[in-house]
């Protein structure tokens, strides 16, 4: 066991779970974050690659000792939910992590209309409604909030206040089913209380309420058709259409069942930006609920005989769209009836009650300002459970005084191309430089009691908690299991063998510090021009911009090389301990299947930003209730 039980002498165990884990970005944070009476137990992670596994397995089994169990499964399959079960038993989770993938809604390249990716979310909270943990966090790029206009995230937040206290569903029906049956026409108040108890029930338990739904929207569509002969019933193409769109309104889990299908066919078969990825978007906007409501909002108006009857008209459309709506989106238009029942104060108590989880707003954090030597800036959902205190700030650990390139890299400034080392060696400093290397505490404000950010990365972050033992290094999950492994002091620093051409090019950037349209053209008249959009160059005496998952897109400040992975990983704050297994890189087509040290690296969250997260969410946690 390689956990210090002294530790956790006189502390509370936080149970958290974290999903979409990749290598281990909010884990290693979670894991070091602690206050005097409470610390965070790993039960389990998830992700849907086998390297990721094998790195969870390496790191948290092997030399942490921990028993934390890992799910190697698509979060979208019809299992996963009753096997997340099972793994946890009758454990309380108090807290879920994850980041839902978000290469789809990344401002860094193109957005991809109906990606299978984007409803990674909304089965990330299908999880906490099941859970219903005092907090979740929800990590993402900041791209999401722009999303469509600002729709993904009000989609999100939508979601996340649509999750309900199950307790308080009775007393939310008899207050609204009381104000509609006031201020509301009989169908209306009907779809109204379906509407709510579609959203409410569990997964597979709605079809009951959703026949129910459209036998009243139904009955209204035949009062409108009633002055219409049959003849014209059937032969009129808007009358026949708005019944059409009707049907397959009606038809939502088959329909969405259809769209994972083809999203997950287009993902498979790599369509995006070519003459195909509009024929299947297209076909997918048609049967979306979108185009569905618009398709029945058009038609109604070229059907001359239903402009005799405004009024149903009007009710019609109300029920139809009222279908497509979040509940959070419900509750927000049954408060214009309560405003004209004046019951505000009364409707405002049931939302209070009736919201299992509060957020303000998500929050847009830097790394840098949580002592890692990177500027990347994410977005974080955090929901609280109501009967938690609201987080609405995770305060910064280094404002002024950053952790810079140079304190994370120095030392391991002694490869040449194409080598290796699986040990230190000596680096003398730069003298221009050698004032940036300072002595910090753990978390990264300067403290000349401390250690320097790469002494920190050596001896790692962990050890007030665990006897982490020697890292290792495996190539697959068989030989971990036939203890095929490798033992070293340090692992992933590796560079790449690269012609002269392209070292060239590298120093040519490099010396000049910028990948600018003048050294393009100079490239150019060297004959070392490059199809290469971007190059960054990474400054020493400042932070890098966002670690990405493509290491040659960086250029190294002294050596002119692109970062090797154990380099990319000091940029993110894992310790050196920490190893990232399986392949160093891959390409082409294996990119959609395998994950490798380069991808894990790029797509983690940086472990000292998580342990912030952790640090604020063990403070303020309340468990006795």
């Amino acid at each position: 066991m390689a956990e210090i039980e002294e530790f956790k002498q006189g502390k509370t165990p936080i149970k958290f779970i974290d999903l979409f884990a990749g290598a281990g970005g909010i884990s290693e944070g979670f894991l070091q974050a602690y206050t005097d009476d409470k610390y965070f137990e790993f039960v389990l992670a998830s992700d849907i690659n086998s390297n990721c596994e094998l790195t969870h397995k390496v790191r948290y089994n092997r030399q942490l000792g921990l028993d934390t169990a890992f799910i190697t499964e698509d979060i979208m399959s019809d299992d996963f939910l009753a096997r997340l079960e099972k793994e946890i038993g009758d454990q309380n989770i108090d807290v879920v992590t994850g980041g839902p993938s978000c290469q789809s809604f990344s401002l860094s390249g193109r957005r991809r209309k109906f990606d299978k990716r984007d409803n990674l979310f909304i089965h990330y909270l299908k999880v906490i409604r099941k859970l219903r943990p005092k907090y979740f966090v929800m990590e993402n790029v900041k791209g999401i909030l722009t999303k469509d206009k600002g729709k993904f995230k009000t989609a999100v937040m939508n979601e996340i206040r649509s999750i309900i206290d199950e307790n308080q569903v009775d007393n939310m029906l008899a207050y609204f089913n009381g104000v509609l049956s006031r201020m509301a026409n009989d169908s209306v108040r009907q779809c109204f209380i379906n509407k709510i108890r579609i959203e409410a029930v569990e997964d597979g338990e709605e079809d009951f309420f959703i026949d129910k739904y459209f036998q009243i929207v139904e009955s209204v569509y035949k009062q409108l058709t009633k002055p219409v002969t049959l003849k014209v019933s059937k032969s009129n193409k808007h009358i026949t259409t708005i019944r059409h769109a009707l049907s397959l309104l009606k038809l939502s889990s088959e329909r969405q069942k259809l769209m994972n299908s083809i999203q997950h066919l287009k993902a498979e078969a790599d369509v995006d930006n070519d003459q195909l990825v509009d024929k299947f978007n297209k076909f997918l906007y048609a049967i979306s609920d979108d185009d569905l409501v618009e398709t029945i909002n058009r038609h109604l108006y070229w059907v001359e005989e239903f402009k005799a009857q405004p009024e149903i008209v009007e009710r019609f459309k109300l029920l139809v769209n009222l279908y497509t709506l979040s509940l959070e989106e419900v509750f927000g238009e049954l408060r214009k009836y309560a405003e004209d029942d004046n019951s505000l104060d009364e409707y405002e108590q049931i939302m209070n009650e009736i919201h299992l989880y509060r957020i303000k707003k998500p929050l847009i954090l830097n790394s840098s300002d949580y002592g890692v030597p990177q500027n990347r800036e994410r977005v974080i959902f955090i929901g609280c459970r109501k009967d938690q205190p609201v987080i609405s700030e995770i305060p910064a650990t280094t404002v002024d005084n950053k952790v810079t390139v140079y304190e994370a890299l120095h030392d391991l400034d002694f490869l040449n191309n194409g080598e290796s080392a699986n040990d230190y060696s000596e680096v003398p400093d730069i003298d221009q430089f050698a004032a940036l290397d300072v002595t910090r505490n753990i978390d990264g404000r300067l403290d000349e009691n401390g250690e320097t950010y790469s002494e920190w990365s050596r001896q790692g972050r962990l050890g007030h908690r665990f006897t982490v033992k020697e890292p290792f290094y495996v190539r697959s999950l068989d030989n971990l299991e036939n203890e095929i492994i490798e033992h070293a002091h340090l692992f992933n620093h590796q560079t790449s063998k690269q012609s002269e051409e392209v070292l060239n090019r590298l120093s040519v950037i490099a010396e000049a510090g910028d990948y600018t349209d003048e050294v393009k053209k100079q490239l150019s008249d060297m004959g070392l021009n490059s199809d290469k959009r971007n190059y960054t160059v990474l400054k020493p005496d400042g932070q890098s911009p966002t670690v990405v998952t493509l290491p040659d897109d960086f250029i190294h400040y002294r050596s002119h090389r692109a970062p090797t992975v154990r380099e990319m990983a000091r940029l993110q704050s894992f310790d050196d301990s920490f190893v990232f297994q399986g392949k160093r890189t891959t390409g082409g087509d294996k990119r959609k299947s395998e994950t490798p040290q380069y991808t894990m690296v790029g797509n983690a969250v940086p472990p000292l930003m998580a342990k912030a997260i952790a640090n604020k969410i063990l403070e303020v946690i309340e468990l006795n209730v």
